[in-house]
């Protein structure tokens, strides 16, 4: 019997559980999606323009719009008002917005790890000698990635500089070390022939996930099979991009004009090089998977430094029941 003879409840309940088990997509008209990434395009939002330059959204059933972040863009604001339907988030600010029982939901990661970490010029040896030594950082990063430096190497306070996303006050002082990506400061760096180093924080036990699917707990509620089928067809451009990002890379210099050739391969090598998408639990449990093990380490190293109410319900910042049995680039 075909689907548009069916009782609608009854139908829609066919096809969320299609969804969940990989069935193909209704033949009906595409579910408009729209996705808000982080910043203005960029190699650390390749799969989902990979997914969307090679069709995979078409073929889940979805007519996906990408929209760019930016400085002035406030993602969790636009998702609560519904004017996005996924966002790309992070961790502790999911977490946050529990503590004020914000309906956020993470259902998936990019990144098995945070891509934060420390540049230094190349006389440091690790992370650990930057005690007492001036690192400029943002002002979010006190909330952030800073209180668990400061847990875990003894930092102080008095250490912090501003960081204002310009690397002169770097280059001037051989004495400063700062915040940064493994795709993007290192670059700019190497662009001006600066010998640096760089020091991933994950190393180190950080335990936020980086560039995570989050939603809303309507949308979970009320659209199971749509979320399903667009983090499906996300993490398989995650793991078609790693392989062959050109199609990908077509769509962020489409959004992006200033994005460089050169600035995607460094970025993307750093990707492959970090092991971001496909290391970590995602070498076994697939791309993008996240798990109830990973958001207590999170939940407890935000209480731990008086980052978060120790009353926040950390369950409900997460469902995994999207990515646990995907498998998406596992052999």
């Amino acid at each position: 019997m075909a689907m548009r003879f069916l009782p609608r409840k009854i139908a829609i309940v066919l096809v969320g559980m299609g969804a969940f088990f990989g069935a193909a997509a209704p033949t009906s008209a595409a579910d408009k999606v729209t996705f808000l990434t982080s910043w203005f395009a960029q190699a650390e939002h390749g799969g989902f323009y990979q997914a969307k330059a090679t069709g995979l959204y078409e073929k889940a059933g979805l007519d996906v719009t990408i929209k760019m972040g930016g400085p002035q863009v406030n993602g969790s604001q636009l998702l609560l008002a519904g004017e996005t339907d996924f966002l790309m988030g992070y961790d502790i600010q999911v977490l946050k917005g529990r503590e004020q029982n914000l309906p956020l939901v993470t259902v998936a990661s990019s990144f098995q790890f945070d891509l934060q970490g420390l540049m230094t010029h190349d006389d440091v040896a690790d992370i650990a000698a930057l005690k007492g030594k001036p690192i400029l950082i943002a002002g979010s990063s006190r909330i952030t990635f800073w209180p668990w430096l400061r847990a875990k190497y003894g930092f102080t306070d008095d250490q912090i500089r501003p960081y204002t996303f310009n690397l002169q006050p770097f280059f001037a002082d051989k004495n400063v070390a700062q915040q940064a990506y493994p795709s993007s400061e290192p670059y700019q760096a190497q662009e001006q022939n600066e010998k640096v180093k760089f020091f991933l924080m994950a190393d180190g036990g950080y335990p936020p996930y980086g560039s995570t699917i989050v939603t809303t707990e309507k949308m979970v509620a009320e659209k199971p099979d749509v979320v399903a089928r667009f983090v499906k067809a996300s993490l398989e451009g995650w793991r078609d991009y790693i392989k062959n990002p050109a199609p990908g890379n077509a769509l962020i210099k489409a959004d992006n004009p200033k994005m460089t050739d050169g600035q995607i391969a460094f970025a993307i090598e750093k990707l492959r090089e970090n092991k971001a998408i496909d290391g970590g639990d995602a070498a076994t449990l697939g791309i993008g998977v996240i798990t109830e093990a990973r958001y207590k380490q999170i939940y407890d190293f935000l209480v731990a430094g008086e980052l978060l109410d120790p009353k926040t319900d950390w369950h409900k910042a997460f469902d995994v029941r999207f990515v646990k049995d995907l498998k998406v680039g596992v052999q």
